[in-house]
């Protein structure tokens, strides 16, 4: 059994994706530090580690007893900036200095990411676009303890403790697998990590060495950020060369069926023509996609999301980004 008689040298041993904002302002907490101990949940989640994991009780008992409840990411949740209208939610990551950031990065990382997008076919772009979109290439990793915000909403956050519990059960197995100190590792209000912002149980599925130095590093590593990232898109069904999304048109905008059709493609191209929802590129009718309503700066914006508008979320900075870059290169 792994015994916990030093807690920093234990851990030194190793879709949907949404957008994430991080909080930068920390609300004082209510609760006292080791409030959770006596929670059944947490006498489950010390079992099943313990089971599990051959982690050691007292060890995990002595970690959580300077957890601590913090308010302001429960109320982080219920205001989180992806709720905003896309004209309003826009102007937060295409920004000229944000646009540039990427463009210095992509610099500093070209044959990297060359490398990457050859052996995973994913673009340059989307990789850079991604990366700037969560945490500005690494300069907003997130200020919360991962422990702390994991266990505030798996303890005390009821709509989506289920989630989060494994989530946390998840960032600790990670912190002992991946080296990093559970007691200092920091992260966003949901408890997301690194770069790329990977919630713990995608860090752990998903990321790569590719550096090939013995861990898994999305914290400082940008050769392990990019390939991870990558290696995510490629699991959840990226399609290379393929298209990504396609403006639209939108014959019947009342119809609330166009508002509430779920993200992931459903529906035949022939079918959304039928509905009155089509594009003037040529795609296979039998192909799957979703139609998307956004309210722009200019009124309602109609698009037709495809597979890999579903698997990647950072297409609007990718596309500046790139246009920007091949315009330099004239």
């Amino acid at each position: 059994m792994i015994k916990f008689t030093h807690l920093p040298l234990l851990f030194k041993t190793p879709k949907v994706f949404c957008f994430i904002l991080l909080i930068g302002v920390l609300w004082g907490a209510t609760a006292q530090a080791g409030d959770y101990l006596q929670r059944k949940e947490f006498i489950q989640l010390v079992n099943e580690l313990e089971k599990e994991e051959a982690f050691d009780r007292k060890s995990l008992v002595y970690l959580f007893s300077d957890v601590t409840r913090k308010d302001s990411i429960i109320k982080a949740m219920t205001r989180p900036a992806e709720s905003k209208e896309w004209k309003e939610y826009r102007p937060i990551f295409v920004t000229k200095k944000r646009i540039n950031q990427g463009l210095s990065f992509w610099k500093e990382n070209e044959s990297l990411l060359n490398d990457v997008e050859k052996k995973y076919g994913v673009p340059a772009e989307i990789i850079v676009a991604i990366i700037g979109v969560e945490t500005r290439y690494g300069r907003n990793k997130g200020g919360y303890r991962v422990i702390d915000a994991l266990s505030t909403l798996g303890f005390d956050y009821p709509k989506r403790s289920k989630f989060f519990l494994s989530e946390l059960k998840h960032f600790l197995i990670l912190a002992r697998d991946a080296g990093l100190d559970p007691a200092k590792a920091k992260g966003s209000y949901a408890g997301a990590i690194g770069m790329p912002q990977f919630i713990p149980s995608s860090y752990r599925h998903y990321a790569v060495d590719y550096n090939k130095d013995g861990r898994t590093d999305l914290i400082d590593s940008n050769e392990d950020t990019i390939a991870s990232i990558a290696n995510y898109f490629l699991k959840h069904g990226w399609e290379k060369n393929a298209p990504i999304t396609a403006p639209a048109k939108n014959t019947h905008p009342d119809l609330d069926f166009f508002r509430s059709h779920p993200l992931k493609p459903k529906l035949s191209i022939a079918e959304l023509e039928s509905k009155g929802f089509s594009s003037e590129q040529h795609f296979d009718r039998n192909q799957k996609a979703t139609p998307l309503t956004f309210q722009g700066a200019k009124g309602e914006e109609y698009w037709l999301g495809l597979n890999n508008f579903y698997v990647e979320a950072g297409l609007p900075l990718a596309l500046s980004a790139r246009h920007r870059r091949h315009r330099r290169s004239v």
